[in-house]
């Protein structure tokens, strides 16, 4: 990375750690060989592939066999929401999400209602967060599939995942869970919480990109959308990536150790970054502010337009938003549904924060962001210098 960058987006991705990167190299030229294969050089990848597995298994505290690998988090989301809507279209065609999901769950939903499913959208609190009871109240008789992030990518909202699986549960509805901001980040224990369904993505916790997984609980069934071979009991054929896989095991063990510093190291960061930005005359903090992911704070500033913004800030790397939309110019759909005008929605910035941010970060990001508003306000027309 650029010596002059301070890289503040780990939302959108972060760096391989170096132990990643390691066993990822010793794969390549050591155990290249196509699993599937019936020889000894295949038995070897097929080891790595079953121990990358069990430090997944390890992570989310499930069993191997609930695992499929998959190219990542959108594939993982296809995956869940197309094959459990098809498997139970007997059930009912009445399927629920949340207007704040990420695009990877709003593109899937929008095809499913062109194939004449109906969808309820659900709209959050100011917070972001999804009641229980809101769920429940929106439930039919018809009902058949329930999708909500763990963790919003935008403004860090925690949604109460075990409140909204337990309603799922109470009614029989199939429940999946877009986990690819947590997994890895927070601990998710898949044997207690009242999941069916969870996706998540390697490079969101510091493994490599193009691999993901996806939890399908003991009992459920989808509809694979892929066919081709018999390779992952035919849900999900191919052969299979053994280095990205090797490098999500090992991602996923290094987690395992780091996840409590982590989320320490980032707590105090995000303090120190409200503390500094908490005197900017119409500074306001979108999401939670207490409650959420520490990693992610999003603000918006009165009279400072967001892109705008972001190009004075380099080189600080943060967001406007979500980095699967951030070539549209239209305000983020997930802050207006929290309530948010559009040219409020318009100003805001996201910052990410991760394992290698350092105070130091903090406090020059702190000094762009203040540098930029005051610079951005003094060229709007009558403002006084």
């Amino acid at each position: 990375m650029a010596s002059d960058l301070i890289y503040l987006d780990y939302a959108a991705t972060t760096p391989l750690h170096p132990d990643v990167a390691e066993r990822m190299r010793q794969v390549q030229s050591e155990a290249y060989f196509n699993p599937a294969s019936n020889h000894a050089a295949g038995r070897l990848s097929l080891a790595v592939v079953n121990n990358a597995a069990a430090e997944l298994a390890k992570l989310l505290n499930v069993s191997l066999a609930t695992l499929l690998w998959t190219s990542g988090a959108t594939e993982s989301n296809n995956m869940a929401i197309l094959g459990a809507a098809k498997q139970r279209e007997h059930r009912g065609k009445h399927l629920i999400t949340m207007r704040t999901e990420h695009k990877a769950v709003v593109d899937v939903f929008r095809f499913l209602e062109k194939q004449g499913f109906e969808v309820t959208w659900l709209a959050p609190d100011s917070d972001g967060q999804l009641p229980p009871d809101r769920l429940e109240a929106a439930l039919r008789d018809d009902t058949q599939l329930v999708s909500v992030m763990h963790i919003n990518n935008e403004i860090g909202t925690v949604q109460d995942v075990a409140g909204i699986g337990s309603v799922c549960r109470k009614h029989g509805v199939t429940f999946h869970v877009d986990g690819a901001q947590a997994a890895g980040k927070i601990a998710v224990d898949l044997a207690a919480l009242p999941v069916d369904l969870y996706s998540l993505t390697a490079h969101k916790f510091y493994g490599p990109k193009g691999v993901g997984s996806l939890y399908v609980a003991d009992g459920i069934s989808i509809e694979p959308l892929m066919f081709g071979g018999s390779q992952q009991r035919r849900m999900r054929p191919g052969t299979l990536a053994v280095d990205l896989i090797a490098g999500l095991g090992e991602a996923a063990s290094v987690a395992r150790r780091k996840m409590v510093g982590d989320l320490s190291h980032l707590s105090a960061l995000k303090q120190q970054l409200i503390r500094g930005l908490q005197d900017i005359d119409g500074l306001y903090i979108n999401g939670p502010s207490e409650d959420g992911y520490p990693g992610i704070l999003n603000v918006g500033v009165e009279d400072v337009e967001g892109e705008s913004l972001l190009l004075a800030l380099e080189p600080l790397c943060v967001a406007t938003g979500s980095a699967c939309n951030s070539q549209s110019l239209e305000s983020s759909y997930v802050l207006r549904a929290i309530g948010r005008s559009d040219l409020e929605a318009q100003s805001a910035i996201r910052f990410s924060l991760g394992r290698l941010t350092t105070p130091d970060d903090i406090e020059t990001a702190i000094s762009l962001y203040c540098q930029a508003v005051k610079k951005l306000r003094s060229m709007k027309p009558g403002s006084v210098l």
